[in-house]
């Protein structure tokens, strides 16, 4: 017997020491968890975020050291009809007394009247570090209620950064803990439906969630080489699910499959770490592939994604490979136990009346036109497709604005009050200055002027009567005026005072400064800038996961075809996943089946993240099936049979893994904000097509037109793992086949 693979020499070892195996894995785990948290997270920072022009502006403005103390605001308003304004005045008295003697209140200032007169604003500046003021403003929260039980015919409401921050960390904490405590009992069932066991169920959901802890521990260590972000530990909970899930059901699929043909536990174990072992180790790499791709877009928060998924992936095909066959050898067939009664005798094999195993009656109804008439099937599938694709053509990218958060919340409510009162504390643009010290007056007399531009022009809101407000650092380097627009962050009107600013106002005013150095940031900037920043890296992220993943599959599979028609079909799925996104979000029509207020625009970093992601996923499916249909080929099978027996074959495990996955994802559609509402649709939608249409028409149609020339290669890539190939179809190799490893 020749060399074996090292996929199957490590199942080899861990089914033979189970226990040491076991145990091994449960200290890595613990050591990478408990070291991640003794480490402590490092954080990314502002100037780790900057992107494009607004990034510039926010580095210039941090560089002046300004004291910006967290403010938020108390607004008084009529319920119904006109403030009355002695009783708005005795509110603001009152509120200003209570406010003022909470605990970490600095100061309250002066009531401002609005200039219609239907509200007082009172601002609030509080003590303290302004990145942790929402988890200190509960007292103040407490205080305005209090000064609104005693002002009942009025409105008296607390709103302003630390409020709302507050209230959406609120609302997304419960998200999140809803989608966490959801994601693991749906996993569970769908797992008690496809195995018809509790033992089995159980064991994909206890290596992903292993998986997960030592993933969150090691990015928690990564995080001082690569700036984590505050997203970084949902995805890796997402990814970690997903493919630690996939990547046990297909080992723990096999491994019955084999049991159930009369193998002992341990040649079991070793097959399925020959085949699905393989498939496991060849679609991590793509995933990684896939992931190490965000490296390229410049930016921390998709290398933060990346690091996180790498790890989380890198660490369950580990426990795939060595704690998996531990567990598999020890439990035996106990891993089918207990069974569900009547899931059990629909989930088990299907046997003659010799007792051989029946063959399957569904797959091969659904696969009967690609297989009879693959030319035909083709070109409708992909048709369709395509015209799903089609939409994605006008995707417009933005970032959500304030306008986009939930308005099922009070503060959200007070902040539409405030901003209609108020239209100078909406959507506002920051022109960042830097200049020598000497040039400060100059910068002044500048931004005066570019202010009063910006009033003129019914693009902007109107200054305040006192003229506007320019902040000038302690060094005289740095100035910083605030530019307000009345119109909501993603309008066309916001994006086009935004045009009218940079290419008009500032090159005429500050930008005539000798020596100055200009910006402009704000929300309006951030979602432009960023956007085109998405747009420029988006085809170098996707050049790089094709051409490595073409030259992996290339190389794992021995053939050019098959590595192209997987990118081929990859690509397809994705534009299809993207022209779903965009027909659903974009419109108005699915609002109230989402529960959603579309925005117009797909959020601006989802295409970039969702490319790499579908892609890896899409590689788990595609690699498990086509290593199916090459088993076959080198026993001999004839293409057309091949190809039928391995998505025969494959279905019931890439079913039972692509129901797992849009299960996860969907629960990310019920989420409150927008933009994870259109991260759980594009994956769970892209998923399913993939696993269905894709898997189950184009692939088989596509290699049964194909034939023989699926496993073309160069000659120096022909070597003994290749598939042979001759004019009139596949031979079956001339080496025998592996023998098995006699159980002991």
């Amino acid at each position: 017997m020749g060399s074996r693979p090292v996929t199957v020499r490590v199942a080899r070892w861990s089914a033979e020491h189970p226990w040491r195996a076991v145990a091994m894995w449960i200290v890595f785990v613990a050591v990478c968890f408990v070291g991640g948290n003794t480490a402590g997270l490092n954080e990314a920072t502002d100037r780790d975020s900057a992107i494009g022009e607004a990034g510039r502006a926010d580095i210039i403005v941090a560089d002046g050291n300004f004291a910006d103390p967290a403010v938020d605001n108390v607004l008084i308003s009529a319920r119904t009809g006109t403030l009355d304004p002695t009783a708005a005045q005795a509110a603001a008295t009152d509120a200003r007394a209570r406010l003022g003697s909470v605990t970490g209140v600095a100061s309250v200032g002066e009531p401002v009247p609005a200039r219609d007169g239907t509200a007082l604003l009172l601002p609030v500046t509080l003590t303290g570090d302004p990145e942790t003021a929402s988890d200190r403003i509960q007292p103040l929260l407490d205080a305005t209620a209090r000064v609104q039980a005693d002002h009942p015919d009025l409105r008296v409401e607390q709103v302003g950064g630390p409020s709302i921050g507050k209230a959406m960390d609120d609302t997304l904490g419960n998200d999140f803990k809803r989608a966490e405590l959801l994601s693991l009992p749906v996993t569970l069932a769908i797992l008690i439906v496809a195995f018809g066991a509790l033992i089995a169920a159980g064991v994909p959901v206890l290596l992903a969630l292993s998986s997960v802890a030592a993933a969150l521990g090691l990015s928690t260590l990564a995080s001082h080489l690569v700036p984590a972000t505050e997203t970084t530990a949902s995805v890796i909970l997402l990814i970690g699910m997903a493919v630690g899930v996939d990547y046990s059901l297909f080992y723990v699929r096999r491994e019955r499959e084999e049991r159930a043909k009369g193998r002992g536990s341990l040649d079991a174990v070793e097959i399925a770490a020959e085949t699905s072992g393989h498939a496991v180790v060849v679609s991590g790499l793509a995933v990684i592939i896939s992931m190490a791709g965000l490296f390229l877009a410049g930016d921390v928060v998709f290398s933060s994604l990346a690091v996180g998924s790498i790890l989380v992936v890198a660490v369950a095909v580990a426990g795939s490979l060595t704690v998996l066959p531990a567990l598999l050898a020890k439990l035996g067939r106990w891993v089918d136990r207990p069974r569900v009664p009547v899931l059990w005798r629909l989930t088990a094999p299907r046997r003659g009346p010799d007792g051989t195993p029946a063959p399957p009656r569904l797959w091969p109804a659904l696969l009967r036109p690609a297989l009879r008439r693959p030319a035909v099937t083709l070109t409708v599938s992909v048709g369709l497709l395509l015209a799903l694709a089609a939409p994605a053509l006008g995707m417009q990218l933005k970032f959500p604005g304030m306008e986009d958060l939930p308005r099922d919340t009070p503060v959200m409510q007070a902040y539409d009050r405030l901003t209609d009162a108020f239209p100078s504390t909406g959507t506002t643009h920051t022109v960042a200055v830097r200049a020598p010290a000497g040039a400060a007056d100059e910068v002044r007399v500048a931004l005066t002027d570019l202010a009063r531009r910006a009033a003129a022009d019914p693009l902007f809101a109107p200054i305040e009567q006192d003229g506007p407000e320019i902040r000038v650092s302690a060094d005289r380097q740095v100035s910083v005026l605030e530019v307000a627009t009345p119109h909501a962050s993603r309008t066309d009107e916001a994006k086009r005072s935004l045009e009218v600013l940079r290419d008009r106002f500032v090159p005429a005013t500050v930008g005539a400064v000798p020596g100055a150095e200009h910006a402009v940031s704000g929300a309006v900037a951030w979602s432009e800038d960023y956007a085109a920043h998405v747009r420029d890296k988006l085809p170098l992220v996707m050049g790089f996961v094709l051409v490595l993943t073409f030259l992996v599959m290339t190389f794992t599979f021995r053939s050019v075809v098959v590595a192209l028609t997987s990118i081929l079909l990859n690509l397809l799925s994705a534009g299809a996943a993207y022209g779903l996104l965009t027909l659903v979000f974009q419109g108005a029509w699915a609002e109230d089946l989402l529960g959603f207020t579309s925005m117009g625009a797909i959020v601006s970093w989802l295409p970039l993240f969702l490319f790499v992601v579908l892609f890896g996923l899409s590689m788990d499916y595609h690699v498990f099936v086509v290593s199916r249909i090459r088993e076959a080929v080198r026993r001999g099978v004839p293409n057309r049979e091949a190809v039928a027996y391995g998505i025969t074959s494959s279905a019931g495990v890439v079913s039972s893994a692509a129901i797992v996955m849009v299960g996860v994802f969907s629960i990310f559609a019920t989420l409150s904000t927008i933009d994870m509402k259109q991260l759980g649709v594009g994956l769970a939608a892209a998923i399913l097509l993939d696993a269905t249409i894709i898997r189950a028409v184009v692939l088989p149609s596509l290699m049964t037109l194909l034939g023989s020339a699926n496993w073309w290669a160069p000659r120096f890539l022909r070597g003994r793992t290749a598939v042979p190939v001759s004019p009139a179809g596949p031979v079956p190799p001339v080496e025998p086949e592996p023998e098995l490893v006699l159980t002991r």
